[in-house]
C-alpha cells in the first residue's frame, strides 16, 4: 500500500520588518519616485471616484429618478488593500473579489469612465450596464470580477490557480474575501483543494471588522488567517492602512504562490468609513468615535501622504495636485455615465448565450429563450 506524502508543514509567517521601515523593504525600496507616486494617486482616485459615487447615488437624474439603483458597497477607508497588492501583479497574476469591488477594479488599472456607466445601468458600462455595482469585469487585466454571493468567488480563485498550474505558468492568483466570508462551506472547501492540489492562490482576508453590522467578535471565533493552519497553508496578517506594509507582506506570498505552487492566507486589517452597503445604516453597531479614531491615526491616504512627503518624495503641492486631478476625474465619470445611453430591451437577450451572440455557429436546436 502506497504511503500518503506527507504535507507541508502550515506556519504563521512574521515579519521581521518594523513598522516604520516598510518603504525600505527591497520590494518597496525598488521602486522609482514615480512608482511611489502612483501608489498614492491611485488610492486618491479610488476615493475620489466613491464619493462622487455615493453623491450619485444620494442624488438624482434629470427626470427625478434615481442615477444608481441597487447596491452600492464602497471602498472608502480600505485604499491601500487593493493598491498595495495589486500593484505587485506580474503577467500571469489575476485577481478576484467580493462585491465592494470598486477599489480593486480601478487598482489594476480600469478606466473609471465605464465604470462609472455601470454603476448608473448604462451599455457603456463595463458589464454593460447589466452588473452594477457588484460586477465589475476586465478579462484584458486579469480581473475576474466582483461578485455578489458571499465566498462565491473563492472557488472560483482556486480555480484560477488550477488553471495556471494547469497550463504550466508561473503566476497566482489573489482571492479576495470580507471577514464575514471565512464562515462560509465554500471558502472551506477551496482552501482544502487548493492544499491539497498544491495551487499557487493567495486568499486574501479584508478584516474590515464587521460582516455588514455584526462585529467579528460576535460572529468569528479565533484568528481568521489562522484557520489555514487546519489546511496546511501558510498564514500571515497584517494592517492595511499602510500600502508599503501591505506590498512588503504580500510579496512573500504571492513570490511563494508563483515559486512553490503553494496556497496561503493573509489577513488584513482595514476599516470602512461607510456602511456595509449606503443603503445600510452604519451608526447603529459602531460609534462615531470609532469611526474618526481610524479616520485621524489610521486613514491610508493620509498615512501614505505624510510618508512621501516625509521622505522628500513629493511636495504638499504636488499632492494636492493629484487630488485635484482625482476630483476631475471622478466628475468627468459622472459626465460621461449621465450622457451614455440605457441598453435597449433587445439587450436583454445579449451576452446570456454564446450561440445566441453567434448564430451562424450554432449547433443547438430548439428555443433558447422563452417568454
Amino acid at each position: 500500500m502506497s504511503k500518503k506524502p506527507s504535507a507541508p508543514a502550515a506556519k504563521k509567517v512574521e515579519s521581521a520588518v518594523p513598522a516604520s521601515d516598510y518603504a525600505l523593504t527591497p520590494i518597496n525600496a525598488s521602486l522609482s519616485r514615480e512608482q511611489k507616486i502612483d501608489l498614492y494617486r491611485t488610492m486618491v482616485r479610488i476615493r475620489r471616484f466613491e464619493e462622487r459615487s455615493l453623491r450619485a447615488y444620494q442624488g438624482k437624474n434629470a427626470a427625478g429618478g434615481t442615477n444608481i439603483g441597487g447596491f452600492l458597497h464602497l471602498y472608502i477607508g480600505q485604499e491601500a488593500v487593493a493598491v498595495g497588492c495589486c500593484s505587485l501583479m506580474g503577467k500571469n497574476d489575476h485577481v478576484i473579489t467580493a462585491y465592494r469591488d470598486h477599489g480593486h477594479a480601478i487598482a489594476v488599472g480600469m478606466d473609471t469612465k465605464p465604470l462609472m456607466a455601470e454603476l448608473y445601468g448604462k451599455i457603456t458600462g463595463c458589464s454593460k450596464g447589466k452588473g452594477g455595482s457588484m460586477h465589475y469585469f476586465a478579462p484584458d487585466k486579469n480581473f475576474w470580477g466582483g461578485h455578489g454571493i458571499v465566498g462565491g468567488q473563492i472557488p472560483l480563485g482556486t480555480g484560477l490557480a488550477y488553471a495556471l498550474k494547469y497550463q504550466g505558468k508561473k503566476g497566482a492568483a489573489m482571492a479576495f474575501m470580507g471577514d464575514g466570508a471565512v464562515n462560509q462551506g465554500a471558502v472551506h472547501e477551496a482552501y482544502n483543494l487548493a492544499s491539497l492540489w498544491n495551487l499557487p492562490v493567495v486568499f486574501v482576508i479584508e478584516n474590515n471588522g464587521y460582516s455588514m453590522g455584526t462585529s467579528q467578535a460576535r460572529s468569528s471565533a479565533g484568528e481568521l488567517a489562522k484557520r489555514a493552519a487546519g489546511y496546511n497553508m501558510e498564514w500571515g496578517q497584517c494592517n492595511g492602512h499602510d500600502v508599503f506594509e501591505v506590498r512588503a507582506v504580500m510579496d512573500h506570498f504571492l513570490t511563494q504562490a508563483r515559486e512553490n505552487s503553494r496556497p496561503s492566507t493573509v489577513e488584513i486589517d482595514t476599516y470602512r468609513y461607510r456602511g456595509h452597503s449606503v443603503a445600510d445604516p452604519d451608526n447603529t453597531y459602531r460609534t462615531k468615535a470609532e469611526v474618526e479614531e481610524y479616520r485621524n491615526n489610521k486613514d491610508p491616504i493620509q498615512v501614505a501622504l505624510h510618508q512621501l512627503l516625509a521622505a522628500g518624495v513629493f511636495t504638499a503641492e504636488i499632492a494636492e495636485q493629484i487630488d485635484a486631478e482625482a476630483r476631475t476625474e471622478a466628475e468627468i465619470a459622472a459626465e460621461f455615465a449621465d450622457a451614455s445611453p440605457y441598453p435597449t430591451v433587445d439587450d436583454i437577450q445579449k451576452d446570456v448565450y454564446w450561440e445566441s451572440d453567434h448564430p451562424a455557429e450554432r449547433k443547438s436546436e430548439g428555443r433558447l429563450f422563452f417568454d
